[in-house]
Formats: C-alpha cells, structure tokens, sequence
C-alpha cells in the first residue's frame, strides 16, 4: 500500500511539473488569427485562417541569430533568425506596422510600389535603394535571392494573380504567410504588430504603440454607445457591374458600428464582402444617410459620370458621401492602407466626426474627406 502511495505521489507531481512549465501563448486582446509561444530558446509564432474558407496554418520558429539551433524544432517550422535585417514587403500594409516598430531602414524589396504612401519608401525605390518586387505569376525568384533577405511578409488571398507563387513558397527563402486582413476588429488588424515584433526583437514597442492605440479607441467607443439616434450607412461601389458590400461580421461593418452607425448589412454573418448588383444595393440604401467607402472616386461628379443612377441615393443629394481619400498621393498610394490599419483610433475619430460631429466638435478629419 505505501509503494503504491508513493509511486502515485511521484506521478501526480511528474505531470503538474509537466503542466506548470509548459509555455503558454502570448496573451492577445483582439487578434484571433495568429499565436507566439515563447519557448526556452527560441520563439513559436503560428498564423491561422490564411484566407477565407480555409483552415490551414504555418509555424515559424525564430532563433536568435549568434544562438545555437534547438534540437526540438517543430518539423513544420521555418526557422527564422532573428533579429531580421533585410525585409520584403510584398504589399503595403506591413510599411505602416514597420513605421511604427521603427524598422523602416529594414526595407530592401518592395511590391506594389506604385500604391506606397510612406515618403522615404517612395524615395528610396526611386533611388534604387529599395528594389522593386513584381507580384503574382511575374515574380521572379532569382532577383528575391540576390536581395539576400532575412523575410518576406506577405499574404494569400486566394487569387493566383497577387498570390505569390507555390514555387516561390517551396524555394526555401524566409517567407512568412500573415492573415491580419481576416481579422473582424479593427483593433485585432492594429494588434498584428505584436505578430511583427518579435522578428525585430521589438516586442515593448509594439506593446507600447497598440496600448496607446487600444486606449484612445475604446475611450471614442464610449462616446458611442449612449447615442439616442444611429444613421443608417452604406459602403462600397461597384467594380465591372457587382457591387460587393461589406459583410456584416466584417472589419468595416464593426468600425461603421462602434462610430455610431447602423451598417444596413448588419444582419449578414459574412465576413468578406456580399456581391450584389446596383438594383439591390438600391433598394435597400435608397433612403440612407451616408455613403462612405465609394471605391476611389473624390467627387461626386466622378461618381455620377460613373453612373449616373447614383444620383437617387438620398445620401448623395443631402451630400453625405465621404471617402477615404484624404490622403491619397498622385501616385495612388494611400496612407489610411498603412498608418490607419496601425492605428484605427484615427479612423474611428473621423467616423464619429461623420456620423455624430457633435461628439467630437474639434477633431479635424484625417483621413476621410466629403465628395463635393
């Protein structure tokens, strides 16, 4: 009886050591769709949900870059050693994440160069200090190995045209897949920056950036939420004859909501957007109070030269359309795609300036602008 005693004992401490020192995630506060366990020697960062409709995910292990390499490495992990020092960004949302880590000075290899709204970026791909990346099937996989990177951030959206190429992915270069644009919170698309961090080995300052960010937006929520009257608003326009309006379990429909509107697609539990045709969309926002989103027209009379049935909305004719082209460049880029995905008080302060201008009387609109 004493043995079993005693052999019960040791199991029972064997498997609470196991259980207290196991590594627990990272806590997050709205980001679902990614991971970072810190082991003993080395970090684990996982991404989930890479695009819609689908459930797989990748591991990436990052290593210091003067320690030795783990022998317990996960088989499915690309190893990364950190911290990073040269950095592709194959779309622009990541330069605003980097601006803010202050990692700029990574940049050695941009895409979508044309739609880059950072101003050193700019200049330093016109100088040839950042080489320019083509995308989709155009990649060419020889000019990203000469780059020498450390990482190459970039996403999949489904669509073979942007997507990087299966070769490329199986070419053995440092390429890691995220999925911020699958979050449903704008704040859960703000807290990618952690996601980043680590890779710099930077994670107080992506704690100290999303805090403030964090804070400032849920004290605007609170201006929100006692609101006795919600307009009713629409968003989108449509592009070769389909209109696709925001799910309503999307990342706008939650912003619309929080600054104090009523998304008329609110009832849909889509997270992407709803293709429809112009008719239907009409039907249902004839009579709304506000337009915002209007694909990249910056005037009404672009809008009606488009077609010219955009006249009958009630929110073009009281002039309550509203864009978010403030701060688009001449060459297209547009800032709200970098710094406002960082930093979505900004963009929750000019919807509540919109929606209820009484709340907020001396903000200045910073990234949206009223279609004359």
């Amino acid at each position: 009886m004493q043995q079993l005693l005693t052999i019960g004992l040791i199991l029972f401490w064997s498997i609470a050591c196991c259980h207290a020192s196991a590594p627990a995630a990272q806590p997050l506060e709205y980001a679902q769709n990614f991971e970072i366990i810190a082991q003993p020697d080395y970090k684990l960062v996982t991404v989930k949900n890479l695009f819609r409709n689908s459930k797989r995910s990748h591991r990436y292990a990052l290593v210091p870059r003067d320690a030795p390499l783990p022998k317990q490495l996960p088989k499915d992990a690309l190893v990364i050693r950190t911290p990073v020092r040269r950095v592709v960004v194959m779309e622009t949302v990541y330069i605003g994440y980097l601006a803010a880590l202050e990692q700029l000075d990574s940049i050695v290899g941009a895409a979508t160069v044309d739609y880059i709204s950072e101003p050193s970026i700019r200049e330093r791909t016109r100088s040839g200090a950042i080489k320019t990346i083509q995308i989709g099937q155009s990649l060419n996989i020889e000019s990203l190995i000469l780059l020498q990177p450390d990482l190459i951030l970039t996403s999949i959206s489904g669509d073979s045209t942007f997507d990087v190429p299966p070769k490329l992915i199986r070419s053995g270069l440092p390429i890691v897949i995220t999925a911020s644009y699958m979050e449903r919170h704008p704040l859960a698309r703000a807290e990618w920056i952690k996601f980043l961090a680590p890779f710099f080995e930077v994670p107080e300052k992506a704690d100290e950036v999303f805090q403030k960010s964090a804070q400032r937006y849920e004290a605007l929520l609170a201006k929100t939420q006692t609101v006795k009257a919600r307009p009713s608003v629409f968003s989108s326009a449509p592009y070769s004859g389909t209109w696709h309006v925001a799910g309503g379990d999307s990342f706008t429909a939650r912003a619309i909501q929080d600054a104090g509107g009523h998304y008329l697609w609110s009832d849909n539990t889509s997270q992407g957007g709803i293709p429809l045709d112009t008719e239907r969309v009409f039907l249902k926002a004839a009579e709304a109070d506000y337009w915002i989103d209007p694909s990249h027209y910056r005037s009404l009379g672009e809008l009606f030269a488009a077609d010219p049935r955009f006249a009958k909305f009630r929110a073009t004719q009281i002039g309550q359309v509203y864009n978010n082209t403030r701060q688009v460049g001449d060459n297209g880029g547009n800032n709200i795609w970098e710094r406002g995905i960082v930093h979505p008080e900004e963009v929750l302060a000019d919807l509540i300036k919109i929606f209820h201008p009484d709340l907020l009387p001396e903000h200045e609109l910073i990234y949206y602008e009223n279609l004359k």
